[in-house]
């Protein structure tokens, strides 16, 4: 899948710390990496999916 599009964001309480970014500008999908290897592989989420895996991880 082509990412060169993505917009990356990383949570704003991670300050300057290395955690997961986030692309969710992306057409049906939302894309997460990990910020200390930005060219290396990326998980690829559809919105659904994506909400689901939050909405988890929010609650446990």
């Amino acid at each position: 899948m082509d990412l060169s599009s993505a917009a990356w964001r990383k949570a704003t309480r991670s300050g300057n710390t290395d955690c997961v970014e986030v692309a969710d500008n992306l057409p049906r999908v939302v894309a997460v990496r990990d910020s200390k290897d930005p060219a290396g592989p990326a998980l690829v989420f559809s919105p659904a999916g994506w909400r689901s895996f939050v909405d988890f991880v929010k609650r446990h």
